[in-house]
């Protein structure tokens, strides 16, 4: 009898965290990374299809988009892993590796292109100068290995749930956000000084037209840093409580 409990609750206790992934929490947790995965993936593949065939408006003036779905794409993957993870732990480390593509990789190149509108509304001299394509490689170079340093830090620090790796995505989305922030309210202060004389009607439409894509652009991009922001924080700050 006493041989029969202890072998009913020895597997209980060693499989105690697939238990409480099961929880609604987990699966519904686990139902967001799956739809991730099946759709984020064939979005983004075909996106970087379009750009690579030319189908887009040009290779250089989205290269910032190419650089954002194929780390998108790795954020798709990561849906997989972290659901596979649930029965197959050896998974769980490059599942943490992965995260840096969402952490770091998403809102880096995010603020990337939102520096990029920010610099043809306002100065749209500086961004003609540095509209080469080589500029923008040099930028998406810096931001990949700042994306990669961060999935091998957040590997490392995690796995002994250092609270430092809490403070660094932390200032570092603070950081981004900053950026984004003010690239926002630079552009909508330009779109709203746009006076009846300043040109003839059609240049000032166009130019006009110009400014609202981009406040619109980096609106969309600021909210998504801010809901990540929001929870990357509070499931850090779970995994350590």
């Amino acid at each position: 009898m006493n041989n029969s409990t202890v072998n009913f609750t020895t597997p209980e206790a060693s499989s105690n965290s697939t238990t409480q992934f099961f929880g609604p929490l987990g699966i519904l947790e686990m139902y967001v990374y799956t739809f991730n995965f099946l759709f984020g993936l064939p979005t983004h593949s075909y996106v970087i299809w379009l750009i690579m065939t030319g189908t887009g408006s040009g290779f250089a003036s989205e290269f910032f988009i190419l650089n954002l779905s194929v780390c998108e794409i790795a954020n798709s993957l990561n849906g997989l892993i972290f659901t596979l993870s649930v029965w197959f732990a050896s998974l769980g480390t490059l599942e943490t590796f992965l995260k840096g593509f969402t952490i770091t990789g998403r809102p880096l190149f995010q603020c990337l292109m939102c520096v990029e509108r920010y610099l043809a509304v306002i100065h749209p001299v500086t961004f003609l100068k540095y509209k080469p394509l080589r500029y923008r490689v040099i930028c998406c170079t810096v931001a990949w290995i700042i994306t990669l340093g961060s999935c091998l830090y957040g590997m490392f620090t995690i796995i002994s749930q250092n609270i430092a790796h809490v403070w660094f995505m932390s200032v570092q989305l603070t950081l981004v956000l900053s950026f984004q922030l003010f690239c926002l309210v630079a552009v909508l202060r330009a779109l709203k000084h746009s006076g009846p004389g300043e040109r003839r009607r059609r240049e000032r439409e166009e130019e006009n037209h110009t400014k609202r894509r981009a406040f619109y652009l980096i609106l969309i991009t600021t909210v998504n840093s801010i809901i990540l922001y929001s929870e990357i924080n509070d499931g850090y700050l779970l995994l350590l409580l």
